[in-house]
């Protein structure tokens, strides 16, 4: 009942936006960045120097929220970079577009997702949406921007993030975090149901920044996982009406500031360089992770399966 009633009620942060240090001549990606805590991310990031990429599927919607904030902070690095994480050629085509205008990354945000959408609803590629764009998506993106990312952190090391938005909903996966049965289509996904999809693509963005900490620290880069917390977000939409409406009169928190406390202390903060491989609660403490997400092997089994589908796919478009 403690765990519980600290998520629903948090202590009061001791970390602000007042708090980020400068961070002019740095990099951002931020997935996900014409709404909600994405946008957080990129308002206070550009607010503070950085250059932001802001990468959205929908640039009829990123080009008003990039001259909202470019208003709202009075600066203007700040570029769309056209990105639909449910298809696995514009990921690659985002990354190659990225990689031809920069030869440095400090902080790659994976934070793009869907939440609970009719179960009948598959990626591009014809994967499960919650996972296929979550997971699968994000884990592409990271490795074609790896080579920037790695060289960057080259020059400073812990300096460099990735950071993945998690939830405390994937305690709620199944056993061993994912089954394989349910990420395409067919009747094991159907049976599975929305809810469990989407418990299962937030136990799988917690293990895979395990993983890719554990692949890559040694190297300079930083991984970190975490949980938004309960915020006021488009997120539930696709929630039932009667519950929406008793979480966001009750249990919601403003988008401003509290959307952005972990995103960003995980980016930005010099003693968050210590804290790879570690997971984030609200308001920005270390907080438990299900034990199976730091599972050398379940991390191993998660890392492959990407690997494998991101190889199907490269080896498609070459015929």
């Amino acid at each position: 009942m403690g765990n519980l009633l600290s998520f629903i009620f948090p202590p009061k942060s001791r970390f602000s936006f007042d708090d980020i240090p400068d961070q002019s001549g740095r990099i951002a990606i931020i997935t996900g960045g014409n709404s909600g805590i994405g946008m957080v991310a990129c308002k206070v990031l550009l607010s503070k120097g950085a250059k932001v990429y802001m990468a959205s599927r929908s640039k009829e919607r990123a080009l008003p929220a990039i001259n909202q904030l470019k208003q709202a902070t009075g600066k203007t690095d700040i570029h769309l970079l056209e990105l639909d994480l449910a298809d696995l050629q514009s990921v690659r085509r985002a990354a190659e577009e990225f990689t031809r205008k920069e030869n440095r990354l400090h902080m790659l945000f994976n934070n793009g997702g869907v939440m609970t959408p009719p179960i009948e609803q598959l990626t591009k590629q014809g994967y499960d949406l919650q996972f296929g764009a979550t997971v699968l998506g994000h884990a592409y993106l990271t490795k074609l921007l790896l080579p920037v990312l790695l060289s960057t952190a080259e020059e400073a090391p812990g300096k460099v993030r990735v950071v993945h938005t998690s939830s405390c909903g994937h305690a709620n996966a199944v056993e061993g975090g994912i089954d394989i049965k349910t990420l395409t289509d067919g009747p094991a996904r159907t049976k599975a149901g929305t809810w469990q999809m989407y418990f299962q693509s937030k136990w799988g963005n917690a293990a895979y920044s395990s993983e890719l900490a554990g692949r890559y620290g040694s190297q300079g880069l930083v991984s970190i996982a975490f949980d938004p917390g309960n915020i006021r977000t488009s997120l539930h939409k696709n929630m039932p009406k009667l519950g929406y409406y008793i979480l966001n009169t009750i249990l919601l928190y403003d988008l401003e500031p509290y959307g952005g406390l972990q995103i960003l202390y995980a980016g930005t903060m010099p003693q968050a360089g210590k804290l790879n491989g570690c997971y984030l609660v609200p308001w920005a403490r270390i907080g438990n992770v299900k034990p199976d997400t730091r599972d050398p092997s379940l991390g191993a089994r998660l890392w492959q399966w990407c690997e494998e589908e991101i190889a199907k796919f490269e080896q498609a478009r070459r015929l």
